[in-house]
């Protein structure tokens, strides 16, 4: 195996739908991963089974976050991609603080990629021109907003900017790139009227599944020259 070959792919929050799904697509491609998780789903068993290095991460605090990345460090010296999966989905409502909902989406939506974004740098250069990859993932509502995740929006749009501010500081060795998804696939417990008023608010009238995200993965990977841009896979949502 190359050298290129042998460098992770490095996902946070992989124990769950699209992390999982990314996981999985590159275990397949023989790439090693590394994931973070918050909650040892019985998926995280079938990851290591597979070959996945799982390590679990408490986001939540500074300190926690860098001491995700200390242990990264210790399992290898370069790192082929960094995909900022981990996310949080809390909305304004009674009974929750105001300051504590802000402050929680933007200490895993921000603050957790800006810091290990710095620590992790050294394990992402060095590999030569645009050799790795650093991939934000926001979401659709970075253009349309939300009356009823205000905090969460508000985050995600803080995310989607310092995706440009990292791909001029690391290139051209590192392309910085986000993802703004929308509704992509359903959760089990989702009933067919919550579907239907679903699929209803985009242009597209599906949910496509991973593999979208997993083409669109593939091509930032594969391309020696996009950076610094953000890539919506909504299905004309935001234009209802």
């Amino acid at each position: 195996m190359g050298e290129r070959e042998a460098r992770p792919v490095l996902i946070t929050g992989g124990g769950r739908r699209i992390g999982l799904a990314l996981a999985h697509h590159f275990l397949n491609q023989q790439q090693p991963v590394i994931v973070s998780y918050r909650t040892r789903y019985d998926a995280i068993g079938v990851l290591e089974n597979a070959g996945a290095l799982c390590i679990a991460a408490d986001f939540s605090t500074d300190d926690g976050i860098l001491a995700f990345a200390e242990t990264v460090k210790s399992h290898t010296d370069g790192l082929r991609a960094l995909i900022h999966n981990a996310s949080a989905w809390i909305p304004e409502k009674p009974g929750i603080s105001l300051s504590d909902v802000m402050q929680q989406m933007m200490q895993i939506h921000v603050n957790a990629p800006y810091l290990l974004n710095h620590a992790l740098e050294p394990l992402l250069r060095g590999h030569g021109h645009a050799a790795s990859d650093i991939i934000h993932f926001t979401d659709y509502v970075v253009e349309k907003g939300s009356d009823k995740h205000i905090a969460y929006a508000a985050s995600k749009a803080a995310l989607d900017n310092m995706t440009r501010s990292f791909a001029r500081k690391l290139a051209p060795e590192v392309k910085v790139n986000a993802i703004a998804p929308a509704l992509i696939l359903f959760n089990e417990t989702d009933d067919a009227e919550y579907r239907q008023n679903a699929l209803s608010k985009s242009l597209m009238k599906v949910a496509p599944g991973e593999k979208e995200i997993l083409d669109l993965v593939d091509y930032l990977f594969s391309s020696c020259y996009v950076t610094g841009r953000s890539f919506g896979v909504d299905g004309g949502r935001p234009l209802r």
